[in-house]
């Protein structure tokens, strides 16, 4: 974006693209499911992401951060949904000191459909170029339940590119005991997703604190590791007990 396009302008040529390809029935139907207060054009994530790929052509980052702001500050889905998109096609442009903005992007967004885009994709993708785990482990203190979610869904990427498993773990072990949905959910997305290709980092972690796992957390963690193992995780779980004798080894 040069500095005769007008932010403002284009957010509006986002939203009226999104409208036209919307629907009142899908509006609807989405404001229900995502339980929000949001105004929603009924467009659906595919139109959101091709919309979004066309506007974010040929921007540099400061642009970039320049037409998010513009399409987040009208609270309709879509123009958020968008502008956590484009945030996603710039991540590898993204520096440390715009973590503050998607910080303040996750704590408006309150609902998971953004809140992953922001966190599992923008934030996951910042955290393979940048250091930004004091945010993350700041982020896993916050009060706000979809901050730590956030700290949480921020290690996919990483951990899946190889990054050490001990700072997911260390925010994990101290949330595990939450009865928050979305954070027992997000505990074991990481676990499960983790496990595809580090299954005994998992079972190692998991076994000493089968007894103070959820159920969610827990189902969602054996589902790529051995039967075996499942099996026994699964079982320890049921009757409240660590798998292994707790911080052993497994």
């Amino acid at each position: 974006m040069t500095d005769t396009v007008d932010p403002a302008k284009l957010a509006r040529t986002i939203e009226t693209e999104l409208e036209r390809t919307g629907s009142p029935e899908r509006a609807a139907g989405e404001k229900r499911y995502l339980e929000s207060d949001m105004d929603f054009l009924g467009a659906t994530l595919a139109d959101i992401r091709r919309v979004a790929r066309q506007a974010a052509k040929g921007l540099d980052r400061d642009s970039a951060v320049r037409l998010v702001e513009e399409l987040w500050s009208v609270p309709t889905f879509e123009r958020r949904m968008a502008a956590a998109l484009i945030l996603e096609l710039h991540a590898d442009d993204l520096r440390s000191e715009d973590l503050s903005l998607i910080e303040r992007l996750i704590r408006e967004s309150r609902t998971w459909a953004l809140v992953d885009v922001l966190s599992g994709d923008v934030v996951g993708e910042m955290g393979l170029h940048l250091r930004i785990r004091r945010t993350l482990d700041r982020w896993a203190r916050d009060d706000d339940f979809w901050v730590r979610r956030s700290s949480l869904l921020a290690e996919l990427l990483p951990l899946n590119h190889g990054a050490p498993f001990e700072p997911f773990a260390r925010r994990a072990d101290a949330m595990l005991d939450e009865t928050e949905f979305f954070i027992r959910k997000a505990i074991g997305w990481v676990l499960r997703e983790t496990s595809k290709t580090r299954p005994d980092e998992v079972y190692r972690w998991i076994a000493p604190r089968t007894h103070r796992a959820s159920g969610v957390t827990m189902r969602e963690a054996v589902k790529y590791l051995d039967a075996r193992r499942a099996e026994r995780l699964m079982r320890a779980y049921k009757e409240g007990r660590p798998a292994v004798r707790p911080y052993a080894d497994g």
